[in-house]
């Protein structure tokens, strides 16, 4: 599966996919239009995202399907963008159906990372404005660059966040940050967005930030399959609920965590002082 995966990803044309280890990386390659994503890019990562999550175990059937990496990276080529946002030159001839069609692709390919078994990390170099900060916020943590700038300024152009931005900023860093850059549209450097909690770490360049991704990935990788895509999936599942139904949700989560070999694996081999070699089953 994992050569199925990378077989079809020898036919996008705006977005490179590369196998590090247990990594994935995935490129937003359209350096000359700073990563925009056009409709073609969304499409590229709709079709990617979608074969991902078919490949994958899920949490509910571990045994099905494989492990064909145990973190995805998401970046931009280049040092300058990330993803600079949406594709302007192609919103200005849409219809509002037509960008309704468009927005609704992009929270698909959201969707998919957030339902992804595996650790999906941002890796930030430069801009992350618009659809660019959308895309980064719906991976599980962000890493940037020290040149990373991030923004939401679509109402500099008579808009709104399209690509999730409305939603996931509140979840990220609060109601009223949130509100004040979307209303403003201000840009904030990677170091605020540090101090506001949008980004986990800051590093020097984007060399710098792909090591660290890599090797968090390398860490993750370490421990259990099953354990990591149910810690995942729970925290996703609580998130917009009460403590006590959020508690319930862990609950049913912590009882289908002894169902799984991994965590035999894990409980015997910490009894045995012995390292776990787990199975992802």
């Amino acid at each position: 599966m994992s050569d199925d995966v990378l077989d079809a990803a020898t036919d996008y044309e705006t977005i490179l996919v590369t196998r590090y280890g247990p990594a994935l990386v995935v490129t937003v390659n359209r350096p000359r239009a700073l990563n925009a994503l056009a409709q073609q890019v969304v499409a590229e990562l709709l079709d990617l995202t979608g074969r991902l999550v078919e490949a994958l175990p899920s949490v509910d059937a571990p045994a099905a399907g494989e492990w064909v990496c145990r973190g995805v990276i998401v970046t931009g080529t280049g040092e300058k963008a990330f993803v600079a946002g949406a594709d302007i030159r192609e919103m200005s001839g849409m219809t509002p159906e037509q960008a309704e069609a468009y927005a609704r692709d992009m929270h698909r390919v959201t969707l998919n990372l957030e339902a992804l078994p595996v650790p999906v990390i941002a890796a930030v170099n430069g801009f992350a404005l618009g659809g660019g900060c959308e895309l980064a916020m719906a991976c599980d943590f962000i890493y940037a660059s020290e040149n990373a700038a991030f923004g939401q300024p679509e109402v500099s152009l008579g808009l709104v966040p399209g690509f999730g931005g409305s939603v996931r900023l509140q979840q990220r860093v609060g109601v009223g940050i949130a509100r004040e850059l979307i209303m403003t549209g201000r840009r904030i450097t990677a170091a605020e967005a540090h101090r506001i909690g949008l980004v986990n770490q800051v590093f020097a360049d984007h060399a710098a930030l792909l090591d660290a991704a890599r090797d968090t990935v390398d860490t993750i990788a370490a421990q259990a399959p099953t354990a990591v895509a149910n810690a995942k999936a729970t925290m996703n599942a609580v998130a917009h609920r009460s403590v006590a139904d959020g508690l319930d949700v862990e609950a049913a989560a912590f009882r289908a965590a002894f169902t799984t070999e991994d965590s035999r694996i894990g409980r015997d081999a910490f009894l045995s002082k012995e390292s776990a070699s787990f199975s992802g089953r």
